[in-house]
């Protein structure tokens, strides 16, 4: 039987998709021949995609900028396409497509090269690449959303234009696709209702090969709490955290994985110098996803600090919360749509939190960590949860299911 070529086409580097290589290593492991096409332009990431890469058992081509005579050409035409498209008119789909992203169409080149049974674009950007290559090679289409792309933007009459443009892509391109997975409950409901498209949720769990061998029990004096992304910044509930500390009866550390945004260093040193607890923040550099789970072991709570608006941020589930579970890692989760449906599965292993109100938290977290029984079962908790159910060795699975479903 002739094996079946699956291409994954993503704008961003595959050290910041741990969720497509994931995929790419299931679909090689269930005997598809795969082959990634990814971006590279951020010097920082490199690294990371090279620990990712030197090892992967599938095929890989990465899309750079280019020369700097074609770069600053694709932004004039984005330019336009952005001047055109702010009058409220796209007159032509490849309007929209120029207007969101500057490399789709390279991507799409870069994806065509090969011919592929199924294409499948992860983030916005890649769907019109993914979708140009399946038409090429009159291949299937499939979309993941880790993201419910026009609720990114906040609705109000400055965005509209830029969720037109969103929307028409979507629009354009998701009634073409075989194969449709959402990183959430909430992302699938809200594309459905959009759209009227059915998507399978796929949750952004690890694979039990990246977790500790055992549960990692902490004998630190002072208690750690714990958060990563690929960009520490603004706007992700870091702040109510450093006002909270600051209200605590316990001393507790706070450590921040990720690249910094430009000038986030010195808002936050200056906040935790009001709070005084600016010797307590600690800045930790990236690291690669597989050893993200074993880093998360080490502390003593993670922390899930999704806000409410966007309304993307308020129903998606993120990659932290399953990182945390599989480390054996209890978690504070801030009071999201998303967050609140599933701490109701985690609850023993969980503290959910209003993150507009650090004087609250604060409290919270002073009865968390003093009663080290709880402590200790919330921990032996998250361990169980983390190998029985929250793991990518299970939930690969139903993504394999939609792939052999797609491909019929």
């Amino acid at each position: 039987m002739k094996q079946q070529r699956v291409c994954l086409v993503s704008p961003g580097h595959v050290a910041s998709n741990p969720r497509l290589v994931k995929e790419a290593n299931a679909l090689h492991e269930a005997g598809f021949q795969v082959r990634v096409v990814a971006g590279d332009y951020m010097t920082a990431i490199r690294p990371l995609d090279e620990t990712i890469l030197s090892q992967a058992p599938w095929a890989w081509f990465q899309v750079g900028l280019g020369s700097r005579p074609i770069y600053l050409v694709r932004r004039l035409w984005q330019d336009v396409a952005r001047r055109i498209t702010k009058t409220g008119w796209i007159p032509h789909i490849s309007i929209a497509i120029w207007t969101h992203s500057s490399v789709s169409f390279q991507l799409a080149k870069a994806a065509a090269a090969e011919p592929a049974d199924l294409y499948i674009a992860h983030n916005l950007a890649a769907l019109p690449a993914a979708a140009i290559a399946a038409q090429r090679h009159q291949a299937r289409l499939g979309f993941d959303a880790e993201d419910f792309h026009t609720g990114e933007l906040p609705d109000t009459p400055e965005y509209q234009a830029e969720i037109a443009v969103r929307d028409r892509i979507e629009r354009t391109f998701l009634p073409r696709c075989h194969h449709l997975t959402a990183a959430s409950p909430g992302i699938a409901a809200a594309y459905a209702k959009r759209y009227g498209v059915e998507m399978q949720p796929i949750l952004n769990v690890c694979p039990l090969s990246e977790a500790p061998t055992s549960p990692c029990e902490r004998k630190a004096s002072e208690p750690s709490l714990y958060w990563f992304s690929q960009t520490i910044g603004p706007g992700r509930g870091i702040e109510a955290i450093i006002q909270a500390m600051g209200q605590m009866q316990t001393r507790v550390q706070l450590h921040l994985r990720g690249l910094l945004a430009a000038g986030y260093s010195e808002q936050i040193m200056e906040l935790g110098q009001k709070m005084g607890v600016s010797d307590r923040l600690h800045l930790l550099p990236p690291a690669p996803p597989a050893e993200m789970v074993r880093l998360a072991a080490s502390h003593d709570l993670g922390l899930c600090l999704e806000l409410t608006q966007p309304l993307n941020r308020a129903i998606c589930l993120t990659n932290k919360i399953f990182t945390y579970i599989l480390a054996g890692l209890p978690i504070l989760m801030s009071k999201t749509p998303a967050q609140e449906e599933i701490y109701e599965k985690l609850t023993a292993a969980a503290l959910l939190v209003n993150i507009d109100e650090p004087a609250v938290i604060a409290i919270a977290l002073d009865k968390w960590f003093s009663d080290p029984e709880k402590l200790h079962l919330a921990r032996a908790k998250a361990w169980e949860l983390g190998r029985k159910i929250y793991n990518w060795d299970t939930e690969k699975q139903n993504f394999l299911i939609s792939i052999k479903s797609a491909l019929k």
